[in-house]
């Protein structure tokens, strides 16, 4: 990481700063020093504010890039796997295929939940949300495997990381079994990532199923356009947390927390919600009115992005998932000709285009994962599942860099002065 230096005048006093400028993207001035001059940046959502220094991955919004360790997402997508992306996610290369097959191997080894673990769902009411038992769940995982959460120590930090890996499909197919009362089923080791929590999610002990293997190769593609997404805020919880040196499971349920909201993780579902009360494609027109008239609080979900202000990279992918879905299990979805019909309005009208409202991977995935047989209680679990080893990576960055420091933002206080306290 390149440094150059500015100067910043401040009621004329000048300030010399370093500039940082990293592989790709933007520069950022390290404000460090003006600390002890009592002076901060204000900065709500930091939004223009660099957090940490990263190898993992890299977003250009305005390019509509995504890079995991350089490597563009849609190639991924097209001719890696779930398993082998999360050890280069983990890692930093891919695996050579002997290293591949070893790390898949190790996964597969530690899928299932300690026993115990299992009796923690009877104290769930059954009609809670999976996010919810998710959050539950995942941070016990700390009460039964505390013999390896040393994060000073690089063999407990792998350890933890496969531990992670491996069991959050366990629990988050446990979560639904749990919420429609059927038994758990346990993974079985022959089966690939993906499959085996098709299998964890929709088998039963009553009859055999096979895995579809169209399915099998969309939910892994669809994890992979998951994996990681920079310094979201879901992965800045993580780091946060982290950066107290709390218990990684811990780390991890936070960050499942925060991806829980609407604005987050919950965006699918909220897109499909949005596709449902259109309806058909004759309502269309009605509905994109609305969206443009600021004194209507009705919004296209699916549409515009935080980061990209172009096409995002994984709406791409997901577009042609979603096809390739509804095509083998022979749906005809009507949510689909709304969806196609509002991506092509998206991609000519002035508005959208004037706004930068392209569509966003949010707005295929709810399909998808609705057509899978997922319901839309599972899809920001499923969004989790995914997370997780973006999640890991960066916790894993974190203390192998070893130079963070405990997060704590400053504010500007806006309350009362210093008041007297009368006892009349």
């Amino acid at each position: 990481m390149s440094a150059t230096k500015v100067t910043l005048t401040i009621d004329n006093q000048n300030y010399d700063l370093d500039v940082h400028k990293g592989t790709l993207g933007y520069e950022a001035v390290d404000i460090r020093p003006l600390a002890k001059h009592k002076l901060f940046a204000y900065d709500p959502g930091l939004v223009s504010t660099a957090v940490c220094r990263s190898e993992i991955t890299y977003v250009d919004g305005d390019e509509g890039m995504l890079l995991y360790r350089g490597y563009p997402i849609a190639d991924l997508a097209d001719k890696s796997d779930y398993l082998e992306v999360s050890y280069l996610l983990l890692f930093g290369d891919r695996p050579t295929k002997q290293q591949g097959e070893e790390f898949k191997n190790l996964v597969k080894r530690h899928t299932l939940v300690h026993e115990q673990l299992t009796k923690f769902f009877q104290g769930f009411r059954r009609d809670s949300h999976p996010m919810a038992v998710m959050c539950g769940v995942s941070g016990a995982l700390a009460a039964f495997y505390h013999d390896a959460i040393d994060v000073a120590n690089p063999e407990h930090r792998e350890l933890t990381a496969i531990r992670l890996l491996a069991k959050i499909p366990t629990l988050a197919a446990m979560c639904y079994k749990y919420s429609i009362g059927q038994p758990f089923m346990f993974p079985q080791n022959h089966l690939s990532y993906a499959a085996n929590f098709l299998y964890m999610m929709f088998a039963t002990p009553s009859e055999p199923y096979v895995v579809n293997p169209v399915l099998e190769r969309a939910l892994d593609k669809i994890l992979i356009l998951h994996a990681d997404h920079e310094q979201n805020a879901s992965t800045s919880t993580v780091r946060t947390a982290a950066s107290s040196g709390a218990n990684p499971f811990a780390c991890i349920a936070a960050g499942i927390a925060s991806l829980w909201g609407p604005a987050h993780g919950g965006a699918n579902e909220a897109c499909i919600n949005m596709l449902e009360e259109i309806g058909t494609v004759d309502r269309i027109p009605e509905f994109i009115a609305r969206a443009k008239d600021k004194n209507d609080p009705f919004r296209l979900m699916g549409f515009g992005h935080r980061v990209y202000k172009n096409y995002d990279p994984r709406a791409r992918v997901m577009r042609e998932i979603c096809h390739e879905v509804l095509n083998e299990l022979k749906i005809k979805n009507p949510l689909l000709d709304v969806a196609v019909e509002l991506e092509k309005i998206a991609l000519s009208d002035p508005y959208f285009i004037e706004h930068k409202l392209y569509p966003n991977v949010d707005f295929y995935s709810g399909i998808v994962l609705k057509a899978i047989g997922i319901p839309k209680s599972m899809f920001t679990v499923m969004f989790a599942l995914a997370r997780t080893v973006g999640w890991i990576a960066h916790w894993k960055e974190m203390h192998k860099q070893g130079d963070f420091k405990i997060v704590r933002p400053r504010q500007i206080y806006v309350g009362s002065a210093k008041r007297e306290f009368s006892e009349e």
